[in-house]
């Protein structure tokens, strides 16, 4: 082998990088190239926000009329046997009334307070265990609403029969064994 020979074969190597180079380059530019058409593809496609106005909400009569207001119920603790162990649960429950509904709440909440102590009582103590640790205590929730229902009665608006109770709120309901 001459040293001519042993010249060639590295040239050929050092061409290779070259064309790769151009490779690289043209594949560059067309990538650069795509993201500027895809931008102002969509600059052009894209819509402008519109212009915002600010409101003033009116306290009117219909509002107050929509206005909620909580009135708690029973603070207690409850027992329950479900499981065969005694479990005290330890509960606050109140209830969401329209605004125009409160007095009436009230006042029959004031009249009927032992007997709405009593049957929520009975109802904590029917729960089976599963439905007092429910994380939304949804089946205790509806129990609760269905007997307000039957003892606070309701009211008739506009032809409609509506409950006085827009929702059960049951903030604390804590278990643990009694023994």
């Amino acid at each position: 082998m001459s040293s001519e020979e042993a010249g060639k074969p590295a040239a050929e190597p050092a061409a290779a990088p070259k064309k790769s180079s151009k490779v690289v380059a043209v594949v560059g530019a067309l990538m650069v190239a795509e993201a500027a058409a895809v931008w102002m593809l969509v600059s052009m496609v894209n819509k402008k926000p519109a212009a915002a106005e600010a409101t003033t909400l009116h306290h009117g009569e219909e509002t107050s009329k929509e206005a909620t207001v909580e009135i708690p119920i029973a603070e207690d603790h409850f027992q329950n046997l479900q499981t065969g162990r005694v479990w005290i649960w330890d509960a606050a429950i109140a209830v969401r009334v329209k605004k125009s509904f409160e007095e009436k709440v009230n006042k029959k909440l004031e009249e009927r307070e032992a007997e709405i102590k009593e049957g929520i009582s009975t109802i904590f103590r029917r729960a089976t265990a599963a439905q007092l640790k429910e994380p939304g205590l949804e089946t205790v929730n509806r129990q609760i609403l269905a007997y307000l229902d039957s003892v606070l009665g309701k009211e008739t608006v506009d032809n409609e029969t509506v409950s006085y109770i827009d929702r059960v709120l049951i903030p604390r309901c804590r278990g643990f064994p009694a023994d």
